[in-house]
């Protein structure tokens, strides 16, 4: 908890870069979700620095080619692509997926980092809670409709698939009942952590039953969920005092976007590159 180093040889304190060092992720094709900002900018930019081809499945696209052009400025050799998802409408989840199948693309790492977090109460265009439809119903469309290309691209590569699904430890801290599934849309039952920590428990029961499945089906693909910690991030845009007290006190208690879990404990950057074993 002090950032001292680990059986691992890294910290909480290490960076992604620090824990990808000597991987070759060359021939590797990721997704990543939400990629415009936070820790999807920093995943894709490490993954592409690890000659992983990463397409960032983005919503907000002028911000998408910014840091497309900023990745490439840094790494001219990157291979990185911005793709337009709005992963809280199922319309642009198809759309998206079609896309990507056109293209001819294998898919090897299928990174679902997309998320909101506590806005007051909305509901998407498919008339469904906003944090619900965004955090899980659309990252849960996506992957099953891109298990066939993940399947396929690990046997004809030999590669084993990874699937990461980023949660949070509030997920922990969901309704007493855990997910209301008759009472998804209820705005009198409304409260925005809380409706948060729902869509995290089904990113994480998500990821355990797409394991157990893919276990059973001889797959050769991973599914793991990741807690990412506390880090300063847009993702408190819709509350002023937390992402205030994140500016002030942030750099005394909590990591940066480069020292993210899934450098810290390598669930997020190794289980999606590193070789098996």
């Amino acid at each position: 908890m002090f950032g001292l180093t680990g059986p691992s040889g890294f910290s909480r304190f290490s960076t992604a870069e620090e824990v990808t060092h000597g991987i070759d992720g060359s021939g590797l094709t990721a997704i990543v979700t939400g990629a415009s900002s936070g820790i999807g900018t920093e995943t894709a930019r490490v993954l592409a620095l690890r000659g992983v081809h990463v397409v960032m499945a983005i919503r907000n696209m002028p911000a998408g080619r910014e840091v497309k052009e900023a990745i490439l400025k840094q790494n001219p050799t990157a291979k990185i692509d911005a793709m337009e998802l709005d992963v809280s409408s199922i319309a642009s989840v198809n759309s998206f997926v079609s896309d990507y199948k056109s293209s001819g693309l294998p898919l090897n790492i299928l990174i679902n980092n997309a998320g909101i977090l506590a806005p007051p109460y909305m509901l998407s265009k498919d008339n469904m809670e906003l944090q619900f439809a965004t955090n899980h119903v659309g990252h849960f469309h996506l992957t099953n409709l891109l298990l066939d290309t993940m399947k396929r691209t690990a046997h004809e590569s030999s590669k084993e698939g990874r699937i990461v699904n980023v949660s949070s430890r509030r997920h922990q801290l969901s309704y007493p009942e855990g997910i209301r599934f008759d009472q998804i849309n209820s705005q009198s039952e409304y409260n925005a952590l809380s409706a948060y920590g729902q869509s995290k428990l089904a990113n994480v029961l998500h990821a355990n039953e797409l394991a157990r499945r893919l276990k059973n089906d001889g797959a050769d693909i991973t599914a793991n969920s990741a807690n990412p910690g506390a880090i300063p991030t847009n993702i408190f845009r819709h509350h002023s005092f937390f992402s205030g007290l994140a500016s002030i006190f942030g750099r005394f208690v909590l990591k940066n976007v480069q020292q993210n879990v899934f450098a810290g404990s390598r669930n997020y950057m190794l289980c999606s590159i590193a070789p098996k074993g």
